[in-house]
């Protein structure tokens, strides 16, 4: 059966992108996105926001780096994975992102 990972998100950077490079030579873009969402409940407003690590490769780093800082208002469309790491103490920590 056919799958389909797709998401797009309108939201606010947290902080300028920062461009590294993989042990390869290969260019990675990494920001945060802060997607709000409103609403009111018993006449009261209320908001939550969801804080999205975003990474992009290549040319499309290259644009968010000259063009996008933080503040910047953007859209994305791509899709979600979830990579694992162990951190300092040994325990394997999960994180979700677009890319």
């Amino acid at each position: 059966m056919p799958a389909l990972n797709r998401v797009q998100l309108i939201g606010y950077l947290g902080k300028d992108p920062e461009t590294r490079f993989t042990p390869t030579g290969k260019k990675v873009t990494h920001f945060s996105l802060a997607v709000t969402q409103r609403w009111k409940a018993a006449g009261e407003a209320k908001e939550y926001t969801e804080w999205v690590n975003i990474e992009a490769w290549g040319r499309l780093g290259e644009i968010a780096q000259e063009y996008t800082h933080k503040g910047s208002l953007v859209y994305l469309d791509g899709r979600l994975r979830t990579d694992k790491y162990e951190d300092k103490g040994g325990e394997t920590k999960y994180y979700t992102y677009e890319g």
